[in-house]
């Protein structure tokens, strides 16, 4: 059987809120190992670029725009990469909002938008996509910064940064991800997520320990998934 093939369908793996970075990192670890690539975002014109830039380098991918915050996009989204690319294996969600910077001053608005993504998007595109998880025994795979912890060194960060909204919603999402793990595990769906509390980069420079490079990133999700075996893990 042919590498790309999974019960006779082809294996598919969604990247949610595609863009530069750890995502298109993931795309191209993911498409080294016969995954088609579903690249959703809602800027058209980048998705469109970075489908085309990995069909130049071999891999099926194909672009699609959707605002993930909005559960009725999220759903009609799915069915269209369902429809391109035939039944679906993982998905992949480095989607996130920054905003509601600080709380004192945010508004209910703002505050709801950061959620939207990291918990109502999520949990959405999951409920989306789960017969096609349950029938393939597939997998989440979640990107997720150190802000979701509960830790002083981080919270201060968060206030420093201007990044109250995104530290909330970090939290939530960490939390989803522990519960999906352990709801979806009787279905045998993989639930994993990586931590990362570097900032990344798409050049190696191991002379900054500042840096985490966004294919080391990608290798850890392809680890993970692999394994199957930790739900969380920080890098």
């Amino acid at each position: 059987m042919d590498s790309s093939q999974t019960n006779g369908n082809r294996k598919t793996i969604i990247i949610g809120g595609f863009g530069p970075g750890i995502s298109t990192a993931v795309a191209e670890q993911f498409g080294s190992n016969g995954f088609s690539l579903a690249l959703i975002g809602r800027n058209a014109e980048r998705v469109a670029a970075g489908a085309n830039e990995l069909t130049a380098k071999g891999f099926r991918a194909e672009p699609f725009v959707a605002d993930l915050s909005k559960p009725e996009e999220i759903r009609d989204v799915v069915s269209k990469v369902r429809a391109a690319l035939g039944s679906i294996l993982a998905l992949q969600w480095t989607a996130f909002s920054f905003g509601a910077g600080d709380l004192t001053t945010a508004s209910a608005d703002e505050i709801q938008e950061v959620l939207a993504v990291a918990v109502g998007g999520l949990v959405t595109a999951v409920q989306a996509i789960l017969p096609d998880l349950a029938a393939n025994k597939g997998a989440l795979l979640v990107t997720n910064g150190g802000l979701a912890f509960f830790d002083p060194q981080f919270d201060e960060i968060g206030v420093k940064w201007n990044a109250m909204g995104v530290s909330v919603a970090n939290s939530a999402k960490h939390k989803v991800v522990a519960l999906l793990a352990h709801k979806l595990k009787e279905q045998g769906i993989y639930v994993g997520e990586v931590v990362v509390t570097r900032t990344v980069t798409t050049v190696k420079d191991n002379s900054d320990p500042a840096l985490i490079e966004s294919r080391a990133v990608a290798a850890k999700f392809w680890e993970m998934y692999q394994k199957r075996d930790s739900i969380s893990v920080t890098v």
